[in-house]
């Protein structure tokens, strides 16, 4: 674990400089997680909501956690699993089949003020839409976020060699999507 994340959890179990510590991971973190979140849920009010929540749910935990594990690894657990909760009720609450939760991300894309079909970047965004929710987290995770295939594992709590499978399949699906579309 990094020197700096382990002084900010010694702070943060120190009562009288909880705040400032929160304060400080959250500094640290809250860009990276924003976009890991973003990538996941597309709609920027819904990334706000799904960080908030996380941020909240790591204030109650923190003095709980135990250093098995790296800070950043654990923070990223949590945004994932809160992506996966968030998308998970977003399909109960409106009843919704998946494949319009799909369809309605690709639209919010579609939507984007700069939005032009034909630059790359836009049909790869497209593409990942496209995907099952865990290819699509773990295309995130490796693509964007070059994440090691060993930390992937300790996040996601999955084998490395259902990952980089996962990866394979995500990367083929994107690839035919942008040449065939």
């Amino acid at each position: 674990m990094l020197a700096e994340d382990n002084e900010l959890l010694y702070q943060f179990k120190n009562s009288a400089n909880k705040e400032l510590a929160f304060t400080a991971i959250v500094k640290k973190y809250q860009e990276k997680l924003y976009w890991h979140i973003r990538r996941m849920v597309i709609d920027h009010d819904d990334t706000n909501d799904v960080l908030q929540n996380m941020f909240v749910k790591v204030w109650k935990g923190l003095a709980n956690f135990r250093e098995d594990s790296q800070l950043y690894t654990w923070l990223y657990r949590i945004a994932t699993n809160e992506c996966l909760s968030f998308l998970e009720q977003k399909k109960r609450k409106g009843a919704e089949r998946f494949d319009d939760i799909e369809s309605s991300l690709s639209n919010t894309i579609k939507a984007d003020s700069n939005f032009d079909a034909n630059k790359l970047e836009w049909k790869l965004q497209l593409a990942i839409q496209q995907l099952p929710e865990r290819q699509r987290l773990v295309f995130n995770l490796r693509y964007y976020d070059e994440m090691p295939y060993e930390e992937m594992s300790r996040i996601l709590e999955t084998s490395e060699g259902a990952l980089k499978a996962s990866y394979h399949h995500a990367a083929k699906k994107i690839e035919a999507f942008i040449l065939g579309g």
